[in-house]
């Protein structure tokens, strides 16, 4: 039942993510809808999708945990050392200076970069499945990215090098938080130390 309910949020969660790649449909749903209800719908859409993805992880991880391979410590170890860049690009892509220049959208390489440390260091099905969906629409996004006509984000200036070293800083505090408090407060699963 945890897969189920993991699989119906991502196919919403992504689902409507996706609906943004594909420009003309959106502005299909946006002229019927309005806009103030578009934004509506895919808000409560996508949190759906998240509280779906969340509490079908849990319960898949209580009752459903199932194998398909074991990956070495080391694995583990990489995520960890991958997650330090996957927020600064992350960051970055709201404090833009010269990594947002070098990568273009920074989001997705952070969100790529994501999923790819957890694929390394879970090797059960449902984080297969989860993870690897991530991956997969991020790539899709970051491809459709090069056909589409807009830039795909909001207009945010461009600075410097200080930017960058703001993004840094600003990722190193998350980075610490997400391990120390988040991931195995909120998650169960401890990022340091193990």
């Amino acid at each position: 039942m945890g897969l189920v309910l993991l699989v119906v949020g991502l196919v919403l969660f992504l689902g409507v993510h996706t609906l943004t790649m594909h420009r003309d449909i959106r502005s299909a749903f946006i002229q019927s809808l309005g806009d103030g209800t578009y934004k509506i719908l895919y808000s409560l859409i996508s949190a759906m999708g998240i509280a779906l993805i969340v509490w079908g992880f849990a319960r898949y991880r209580a009752d459903g945990w199932f194998n398909v391979w074991y990956p070495p410590v080391a694995m583990k170890h990489l995520a960890v050392a991958l997650m330090l860049p996957a927020i600064i690009m992350v960051v970055a892509s709201y404090l833009r200076g010269k990594i947002y220049t070098t990568l273009k959208h920074p989001m997705l390489a952070g969100f790529k970069l994501w999923a790819v440390a957890h694929l390394l260091a879970n090797g059960d099905l449902g984080s297969i499945i989860l993870f690897g969906s991530c991956l997969a629409w991020a790539v899709y996004d970051r491809i459709s990215l090069k056909s589409r006509d807009d830039a795909g984000a909001p207009p945010i200036p461009v600075g410097g090098v200080t930017n960058d070293l703001i993004a840094m800083a600003v990722g190193i505090v998350v980075f610490l938080a997400l391990g120390f408090a988040f991931h195995p407060v909120v998650i169960g699963v401890p990022v340091f130390g193990v």
